[in-house]
């Protein structure tokens, strides 16, 4: 009897051996860095890096932007407020008739008619 509790005892070692090597291979194919997930972890992990790097210059091209926009739109609004004084200046200029009105005749297409001149004053260099 112990005889043959022994032969079950060696088959069942040698099947649980058996089942490790087998279990061992497919972890080492499972971990390889070529096929198995390894490789795709180590692909992800490259991707990950890759990403975190496109998104770093992201931000800094669009801080760049945001600050280039901030600084046009202060320029806009600057402009837009002396286009708003110099429309406001314009109500204090008499009106006059137009030459050719007042002598009754039609100007030609080569001639043009006369009307206000508008001159750009140069700012001092002080009083800015």
């Amino acid at each position: 009897m112990e005889l043959v509790a022994d032969i079950f005892l060696v088959a069942g070692a040698l099947g649980a051996g058996l089942y490790c090597f087998v279990l061992a291979r497919r972890l080492k194919r499972f971990n390889d860095l070529e096929k198995g997930v390894g490789g795709a972890v180590a692909v992800l992990s490259a991707q990950v890096d890759d990403l975190s790097q496109t998104l770093a210059r992201a931000r800094d091209a669009s801080d760049g932007s945001n600050a280039a926009l901030d600084d046009l739109t202060g320029r806009a609004e600057a402009v837009a407020a002396r286009l708003e004084l110099m429309m406001a200046s314009m109500h204090d200029l008499p009106e006059t008739p137009a030459p050719e009105a007042a002598a009754g005749q039609e100007h030609t297409e080569t001639e043009r008619p006369v009307g206000p001149i508008f001159v750009r004053h140069e700012r001092s260099q002080q009083g800015v």
